[in-house]
C-alpha cells in the first residue's frame, strides 16, 4: 500500500478533533497478540542514496517488528532499488498542504492549534525554521499514529523530520526516538540549541559510529545517557556471489555516492592524472549523480582521462553491488566541505568490503571504525592527492595485496557490521521503551468513490454527503487535489477521503520490478486492446497507474463495489474490476469525458450506469439490445435518488 490516510483517535479524551484526518467510526482493535510496532517518519522517502535505511528496516521486520513508514514529503525521483520491493511495511504520505491547512483552521477554531509552542520556537530559533508548518504536518501525523494504535514513533535524521516529532509529541503525547547520520545535526539542522532540545524530548538516540556518539554526548551533555552506538549494517546476502580477486585484463577503480563536494571526487580525479603519468594501466567508474556532475565532468576533461575516468550517473542498488564485486578496488575520498558537512559512516565502503575489495578512504568521522589501515585498505588524511594516488597504486601493482585486503575486509565485515548483528541494538531499545499494542482492525468499507480531483463539483460534494449519512463506512479515492477552495462545510466529507500521493509516487509503484508486478503490469497493457482505438495510450496508461494504486486500498478497505463519480473515473473503475474482482458502476454526465463507443464497451462489465442525458441512454439501450444489459438508471438531480442509493448498498454489501 502507497496511501495518503486519515486518521480518528481512539481515545476518549481527543473526542472533538479535527474532521478533516479522521475515520468516520472509531477504530477498533483486533484482538491479535500485541506486537512492537514502530511507526517510522521521514521527511522525505524514499532517497535513492540511503539504502542503509531500508537494510535497517528489512532486519528488523525479519526479527518481528512490524513497521510502517510515514513520509512528510514525496520523492524527487521514481528511480527505486529492486530491495524496496521486499518491505513489507506500507508507506503513507501527507496530503498536500491545501488539505492540511484545511486541519490547521479547525485546530485552531476547536483549541487544538499549539499556538504557544509555535511562538516558542519563533523566538528561539527564528522564523526561518518554519515551526506553525512544523506544527501543521505534526497534527496529520499525530491524529493518524493514534488512529493507527502506535505508542512510539522513530525519526530518521535530526532534520526537519525531527523537528517535526517534537510538534508531534506536543499534540499526541507519544514519544519518539531518533537516529542521526552527521550531515543532519552538522550542517541540515543547523542549530545545536534545536538539536538539544530534540535529544532531550527522544526516548533515545541512535548514532551510527563511536566518533558519532561522542560527537552527541559533546553537543548535548544533558542527553549522553540516552545516546547509544547503532552502526549502519549490511545484509550480506546481497553479497554471496563476492570473492576475493577479479580475472580483470585492466584493474578497475570504483567509487559510488552523490555527486557532491564532501565525496571528494574531485581530488579522486587529480590521483587518476597521478596514476596515468606514473604509466600504470587502470580503468575508473565513478557511480552516482548530483550538483558537481557538470564540475567533475571538466575535471575529467581538462585531465584529459575521458578515456580512464567515467561518470556512469545513478544505479540500482544491485547493479551498484554488481560493479563493486566487478572491480579490484574500491575508494572513497571523502573530505569536509565548505559547510562542514561530511561522510560520518559511508555505507559504500561496508558494501566494498562485503564485495571482498580492499578499501581506500580518508580519516574522518568514523571511516577509521570501518577500515584497518594495512588490513583491509589504506587511509588517508582528507583531501591528500598524493597518499590517495600512492594507496591506489600499491594496490594496482599486487594483485596478493588486493585478495589479501580484500579477503580480511569481508571477513571483519562478517564479524562486525552484518546487519542482522547490528540491528540488535536498535532492537533492544525497542523492547525496552516501546509499549506493545495490536494493529487497528482492518476497515471493512464495502463502498468506493473514486473521483478525479477533491474539491470538486457541487453535485459530487452532495452526493458525498448523501452517502456519509446512508453508508458511512464508504471511501473516497481522490486522484488529485484541486487548486479550487473548499467551503468550510465541505470539511465534513474529508474524513472519508483518501489522496494518491504525488505522481513521483506513483511512478516509483508502477516501475516497481516485483515479479508479480510486472506480470500484472503487461495484462493491464494488452487490456487497453479490449477497447478500441477510441481510448488514447496516454489517457489508457495514465489510469492504469492510479489503478495500480488504488488497488492496494480496495484490497485493504475490504471494497467490494466501486462507483466512478463521472465518466472522467469510469476507465480506472473498469481497470479495478478486472485487478480486483470488485463490481462497478458510474454516474454518466451530459457531456462525458469518454467517446460513447468505449462508455458502451465499459458498461457490458459494470452492474449500473445513473445517466442523466436520455439521448446517451438510448444510444445505450441499443447497444444492450441483444445482450445482457447493467443496471441503467436516470439521473434526475444533483444527489443520489434514493433507488440508486438503494442499489449501491446492495452492490456494496
Amino acid at each position: 500500500m502507497r496511501a495518503t490516510r486519515f486518521g480518528k483517535s481512539w481515545q476518549s479524551k481527543f473526542r472533538r478533533l479535527p474532521h478533516f484526518i479522521f475515520l468516520a467510526a472509531r477504530l477498533s482493535f483486533s484482538q491479535k497478540s500485541a506486537l512492537v510496532r514502530i511507526a517510522y517518519l521521514f521527511s522525505r522517502y524514499p532517497v535513492v542514496s540511503q539504502t542503509f535505511v531500508d537494510t535497517e528496516m528489512l532486519a528488523l521486520e525479519r526479527a518481528g517488528v512490524e513497521l510502517e513508514i510515514f513520509s512528510v514529503y514525496p520523492p524527487h525521483t521514481s528511480f527505486r532499488h529492486g530491495h524496496a520491493a521486499k518491505l513489507k511495511a506500507p508507506i503513507h504520505y501527507a496530503p498536500p498542504q491545501s488539505i492540511l491547512k484545511l486541519g490547521e483552521q479547525e485546530a485552531k477554531q476547536n483549541g487544538r492549534w499549539p499556538a504557544e509552542l509555535i511562538a516558542a520556537h519563533d523566538r528561539k530559533y527564528g522564523a526561518q525554521y518554519k515551526a506553525a508548518l512544523r506544527a501543521r504536518n505534526a497534527l496529520y501525523f499525530a491524529d493518524v499514529f493514534r488512529s493507527r494504535g502506535f505508542t512510539h514513533f522513530h525519526v530518521h535524521f535530526a532534520n526537519r523530520a525531527a523537528h517535526t516529532a517534537l510538534f508531534v509529541k506536543a499534540i499526541s503525547g507519544i514519544p519518539f526516538s531518533m537516529s542521526t547520520h552527521g550531515q543532519d545535526y552538522m550542517v541540515d539542522l543547523g542549530n545545536h540549541d534545536l538539536l538539544r532540545e530534540i535529544c532531550s524530548e527522544a526516548v533515545f538516540v541512535a548514532n551510527e559510529t563511536e566518533w558519532s556518539t561522542g560527537e552527541l554526548r559533546r553537543l548535548c551533555p544533558d542527553s549522553a545517557g540516552k545516546m547509544v552506538r547503532v552502526f549502519n549494517g549490511m545484509n550480506l546476502a546481497n553479497f554471496f556471489q563476492a570473492e576475493p580477486g577479479t580475472k580483470n585484463t585492466v584493474p578497475r577503480i570504483i567509487t559510488t555516492g552523490r555527486l557532491i563536494e564532501f565525496k571528494g571526487f574531485h581530488h579522486l580525479i587529480a590521483a587518476c592524472a597521478i596514476l596515468r603519468d606514473r604509466g600504470l594501466a587502470f580503468e575508473c567508474e565513478i557511480v552516482g549523480e548530483g550538483p558537481w556532475r557538470g564540475q567533475l565532468q571538466q575535471a575529467i576533461d581538462d585531465a584529459r582521462l575521458a578515456d580512464r575516468v567515467k561518470l556512469t550517473g545513478a544505479l540500482p542498488q544491485e547493479e551498484v553491488f554488481a560493479k563493486t564485486r566487478a572491480a579490484d578496488i574500491f575508494t572513497l575520498p571523502c573530505i569536509v566541505d565548505v559547510n562542514g558537512a561530511s561522510d560520518v559512516f559511508p555505507t559504500v565502503i561496508l558494501e566494498a568490503m562485503a564485495s571482498a575489495r580492499p578499501v581506500v578512504s580518508t580519516r574522518l568521522a568514523g571511516v577509521p571504525e570501518q577500515i584497518v589501515h594495512g588490513e583491509t585498505g589504506y587511509i588517508c588524511d582528507p583531501g591528500d592527492v598524493a597518499c590517495l594516488a600512492e594507496s591506489l597504486e600499491k594496490l594496482l601493482r599486487s594483485p596478493e595485496l588486493r585478495h589479501q585486503f580484500g579477503e580480511a575486509g569481508q571477513r571483519r565485515l562478517r564479524e562486525e557490521f552484518a546487519v542482522d548483528n547490528t540491528v540488535r541494538a536498535l532492537h533492544a531499545q525497542y523492547q525496552k521503551h516501546v509499549a506493545p499494542a495490536p494493529a487497528p482492525a482492518p476497515r471493512n468499507a464495502g463502498l468506493a468513490v473514486l473521483l478525479h480531483e477533491w474539491p470538486a463539483s457541487e453535485r459530487n460534494e452532495a452526493e458525498l454527503r448523501q452517502l456519509a449519512t446512508h453508508q458511512p463506512a464508504f471511501r473516497g479515492y481522490v486522484a488529485h487535489v484541486s487548486a479550487a477552495t473548499a467551503p468550510q462545510e465541505w470539511n465534513k466529507t474529508l474524513p472519508h477521503l483518501e489522496f494518491l500521493p504525488d505522481a513521483m509516487v506513483v511512478e516509483g509503484e508502477w516501475r516497481q520490478q516485483q515479479d508479480e508486478l510486472r506480470h500484472l503490469r503487461h495484462r493491464m497493457e494488452t487490456w487497453r486492446s479490449d477497447l478500441g482505438a477510441k481510448v488514447g495510450t496516454e489517457d489508457f496508461l495514465r489510469h492504469a497507474r492510479y489503478a495500480l494504486s488504488f488497488s492496494a486500498w480496495v484490497k485493504r478497505d475490504a471494497v467490494r463495489h466501486v462507483h466512478a463519480a463521472s465518466s472522467r473515473e469510469l476507465l480506472t473503475a473498469w481497470l479495478l474490476h478486472r485487478i480486483c474482482g470488485v463490481t462497478f458502476s458510474a454516474t454518466i454526465e451530459d457531456k462525458p469525458h469518454l467517446h460513447e463507443d468505449v462508455i458502451a464497451r465499459i458498461a457490458e462489465d459494470a452492474v449500473g450506469l445513473r445517466i442523466g442525458n436520455e439521448r446517451i441512454k438510448a444510444t445505450l439501450n441499443a447497444h444492450f439490445s441483444k445482450k445482457p444489459s447493467p443496471h441503467l438508471a436516470r439521473r434526475t438531480s444533483c444527489s443520489f435518488e434514493p433507488d440508486w442509493l438503494a442499489q449501491l448498498r446492495e452492490w456494496a454489501s
